[in-house]
């Protein structure tokens, strides 16, 4: 059955123009927004010395770069080019098995640091104010510093290798993982955690029986997505001397090698794609589990 509007009746008049006077008001603000969002990307412009005219003006030598980087792939002889393009095939997988080790290592440390960090670093769990605030401003500032500065830092003290690298992504990722670690902590259920106080329980009984059962499963996919953050970030270490296959690219790109550039980078996106699709699978089966579907 079809109910007749009368859209003269006074009501669903005055609703027309409510709901007129809501959009034109809705359109207002948009107007608004966009033309201050405008404002102020102009004005950080200005301030930080973009000239927008210079990047449209030089804005077709990026893509011509990439086209440069690609070798030259003839259906006939089409073997031969692959094998040409690919020459330093054996040495580049080595050093991208090394930027994975690198990228591991750093990851299982970090992790391990932002785990024993993270409950004292969280507001629920932690007795000690004063501690509480030390370990969250060191776990700041083992995040906000890049992790190519500390390379650097580590290139000179220990010489050039994985060595700095991996500890470069260790201690960034420490900073990292304790942050999320503890906002995790913060969200537990504390039922358990008053259960085992009322029964005298130490504070470690309290966290090892009470707390880590609550939040593993997610400590663990959030330790698999910094693992894929990680191999990206590994990739350039070499850029400083820190290992990996940075230290191939960097050189390539300043020696104009082109293909050689394009080879290297198809290398290091299939491996981090391979990594990204592994740890994906891992992170939702663990949450699955957590879930219990």
């Amino acid at each position: 059955m079809t109910l007749a509007i009368e859209r003269n009746d006074p009501v669903i008049s005055g609703h027309a123009e409510s709901y007129r006077r809501a959009m034109s008001a809705k359109r207002r603000q948009t107007l608004i927004g966009a033309a201050i969002f405008l404002v102020c990307v102009w004005l950080a412009a200005l301030g930080s010395e973009v000239d927008p005219g210079k990047f449209v003006e030089n804005a077709w030598r990026f893509p011509k770069y990439i086209l440069e980087t690609m070798p030259t792939l003839r259906f006939a002889t089409l073997s031969a080019d692959m094998a040409e393009w690919f020459w330093g095939i054996k040495g580049w997988l080595k050093l991208l098995w090394q930027t994975i080790l690198i990228a591991y290592t750093g990851t299982i440390l970090g992790a391990l640091g932002g785990f024993l960090l993270c409950f004292v670093a969280a507001a629920n769990l932690g007795r000690s104010s004063w501690l509480r605030f030390a370990t969250r401003r060191f776990l700041e500032f083992s995040r906000t510093v890049p992790e190519i500065v500390f390379a650097l830092i580590f290139v000179i003290a220990f010489g050039l290798g994985p060595l700095p690298g991996m500890l470069a992504i260790a201690i960034h990722t420490m900073g990292a993982m304790g942050k999320l670690f503890s906002e995790v902590v913060e969200n537990i259920d504390m039922k358990p955690v008053d259960g085992m106080t009322a029964t005298g329980a130490g504070w470690w009984q309290i966290i090892r029986f009470a707390v880590v059962p609550q939040v593993l499963s997610n400590f663990a996919s959030y330790s698999l997505l910094r693992f894929e953050i990680n191999v990206r970030g590994a990739s350039i270490m070499g850029f400083v001397g820190a290992g990996g296959i940075g230290q191939d690219l960097i050189e390539a790109i300043r020696k104009f090698y082109f293909t050689d550039i394009s080879a290297i980078l198809l290398l290091i996106i299939v491996t981090v794609m391979l990594i990204d699709y592994g740890t994906e699978r891992l992170r939702h089966a663990l949450l699955s589990l957590e879930h219990g579907r």
